[in-house]
């Protein structure tokens, strides 16, 4: 019972890590409400770009492109903006954990009582990542309309989405506690992440399609949610979120088991 209690206490704090981390994000990006709001808006406005080509590509070509019609490429652009929207306003440091590494500036989160992981990836946040997160929610409502299921596979993509895209970047740039610089890699493993998300899974071959369900998780990320929101299997859904807990598990274990091999850079920095 004690030991359930540790557990409950310690997943409440980090919770509590993140809300706190997120509203001292939130007040600081609000001090520049201007540059805030045209970031966002011309995200949202780059990627409605998309709809324009993905309607054109089906009026063109037919009802459906490697297996799926128009409202599920939609669908699976949806998620992955607001995915990938979420990641980087909660978690927008996962693309810069090479560099702490490498300069010493990880030093500073090693003080922290608080969990290292955690405080590393809520320490920044993106402005325009709220166009990103506000465009999956406009395309929902434009192309899914009131499906219910719909907008239920929706949000559990976008959490689960965002959680495994993090779990990549982490992944990637865990790498350099042990093979040095990793940040090239993982810039390109977060773009291939996001690339196979938007395109339909059909017109991938096999070999890829297993990529995707393994060392790149784009199929548990939209595809799977895609399929549960127009066909709902309990036990598919069971093993949807088994299968992401297993991976973020696994990030979060190789990143710790990495953190040994740290050096100190002898960094000195003050965070408020």
């Amino acid at each position: 019972m004690g030991q359930r209690m540790s557990k409950q206490h310690k997943w409440r704090g980090i919770f509590t890590l993140i809300g706190l981390y997120f509203r001292v994000n939130l007040s600081s990006a609000m001090e520049y409400r201007s540059a805030f709001m045209l970031q966002a808006f011309g995200m949202a406005l780059s990627n409605g770009s998309f709809v324009f080509f993905w309607w054109i590509a089906f009026s063109q070509i037919g009802t459906r492109i490697g297996g799926y019609d128009f409202r599920d490429v939609m669908f699976i652009w949806a998620v992955t903006s607001s995915a990938f929207g979420a990641a980087n306003i909660l978690f927008a440091n996962m693309n810069h954990i090479s560099r702490l590494i490498i300069s010493g500036e990880l030093d500073t989160f090693l003080l922290q009582p608080k969990s290292v992981l955690v405080s590393v990836l809520c320490a920044r946040t993106s402005l325009s990542a709220w166009g990103d997160l506000l465009y999956g929610f406009i395309l929902m409502a434009l192309t899914q309309g009131s499906d219910g299921w719909a907008w239920l596979m929706f949000l559990c993509g976008l959490v689960i989405g965002g959680l495994l895209m993090t779990a990549v970047a982490v992944t990637a740039h865990t790498l350099t506690f042990f093979v040095g610089d990793a940040s090239t890699l993982s810039g390109m493993a977060v773009e291939f992440v996001v690339n196979f998300c938007i395109y339909p899974k059909g017109i991938y071959a096999g070999w890829v399609q297993l990529l995707m369900a393994t060392l790149i998780p784009a199929t548990f990320m939209v595809h799977l949610p895609l399929q549960l929101a127009r066909h709902f299997d309990p036990l598919l859904f069971v093993g949807l979120l088994a299968v992401s807990v297993a991976y973020c598990s696994l990030a979060w274990f190789f990143f710790y088991r990495g953190l040994r091999r740290y050096e100190s850079g002898n960094l000195i920095v003050t965070r408020l």
